[in-house]
């Protein structure tokens, strides 16, 4: 880019010097950008979802205990969250707690190991949740079925980590 300059605390840079500097704030927006998701689980038997933080906003439906919501941001007492069909609420901070369930984001198979290639041992429905006992650095997760299958799933194939 012949003839661009660009001013830097007051001294103005081109060429080389340039090109550094935009590369080092384009790694910088995409680190920023890169962070993981926060997740959260209901904790209360049973959660209402509003569509603002409020009691007396409009209530959207009712989230059962261990469901998985994305943090988009807080409040003192709310949590504006996506689920996992997309869908942007609100839920009562009190009513949520530390990420331990995942849901099947598709037809989903439960390994007996945490390999591409191992056995399948069961497969689960999209929508189906799974308690999560151990996050493997793979990309792995070991869960729970309802029926109490353990198995092993990708991370990518699941909401909720």
């Amino acid at each position: 880019m012949p003839g661009t300059r660009l001013a830097v605390a007051g001294k103005v840079m081109t060429g080389n010097w340039l090109r550094l500097a935009l590369a080092a704030l384009g790694a910088a927006v995409l680190a920023a950008g890169a962070q993981a998701a926060e997740f959260r689980s209901v904790t209360a038997p049973a959660a209402i979802l509003y569509d603002g933080p409020s009691a007396k906003a409009r209530k959207l439906f009712i989230a059962p205990r261990g469901m998985p919501l994305e943090v988009l941001s807080t409040l003192p007492a709310w949590i504006k969250a996506r689920d996992v069909t997309g869908d942007v609420l609100w839920v009562a901070r009190a009513d949520v707690g530390p990420a331990s369930q995942v849901i099947a984001r598709r037809l989903t198979n439960l390994r007996t190991e945490p390999k591409e290639r191992a056995l399948v041992g069961v497969q689960v429905a999209a929508g189906v949740l799974l308690e999560v006992l151990a996050d493997d650095p793979a990309g792995w997760l070991k869960v729970r079925h309802a029926e109490g299958t353990i198995g092993y799933v990708k991370a990518d194939e699941v909401f909720g980590r």
